[in-house]
């Protein structure tokens, strides 16, 4: 059985529902607002265990077109898989890596060259001491994080996820390119054994 609504008591359900949706518009438009904002935003995090990986992780899975990577040390499978993952998926990957990568047991090294990852090794320092990652031209990922299991789950570090800062960016991106053109492909040296057949800790 329906009770008929009165005029007045169905006027103030359409006032209602239009006043609910209108909200409901409101905070959509504020949501997408802020994710598409060119405003800066700088994202904080430290470790031991402080969400550093984890927010490296989301990162690459939300990049749409490329992703430049410096590092010095490469051990931390969540962010290399996450790398493999991005390549497969179309993004343009390129990974300068400090030459210890290509001595050291446990590097990942290996996992990128299986998977057709584009890496080149900077022989041109004494260390190739960086650890950044640029997405999109739009963010930057930097600190003192070193992209290992080390860094994540032991040593006090520190990581920035910057946005919104376009001529910063830039730079960070000239001088990826600037290291990439003086660096060789990469290569495993002899005598070098992947780590999982050790069972060994990776740094």
């Amino acid at each position: 059985m329906t009770w008929p609504l009165d005029p007045m008591t169905l006027m103030w359900i359409q006032v209602a529902t239009g006043a609910s949706g209108m909200l409901t518009l409101v905070y959509l438009y504020r949501i997408l607002s802020k994710q598409l904002s060119d405003e800066p935003q700088t994202l904080i995090f430290f470790s031991p265990k402080g969400g550093c990986q984890e927010a490296i992780v989301q990162e690459l899975k939300a990049a749409q077109s490329e992703i430049l990577v410096q590092a010095y040390s490469f051990t931390a499978d969540p962010l290399t898989f996450g790398l493999v993952d991005a390549k497969n998926r179309g993004i343009n990957v390129e990974i300068v890596l400090d030459k210890s990568n290509e001595l050291e047991r446990y590097s990942d090294l290996h996992i990128f060259l299986e998977n057709g990852v584009d890496v080149k090794i900077d022989h041109d320092h004494a260390i190739a001491h960086n650890k950044i990652i640029i997405i999109d031209q739009t963010t930057l990922i930097t600190g003192s994080f070193n992209f290992t299991n080390q860094a994540e789950h032991e040593n006090a570090e520190n990581l920035l996820i910057i946005k919104g800062q376009p001529e910063l960016i830039q730079r960070y991106r000239d001088n990826f390119f600037k290291h990439r053109d003086h660096a060789k492909p990469a290569v495993i040296r002899e005598g070098v054994k992947d780590r999982r057949q050790h069972g060994t800790k990776a740094a």
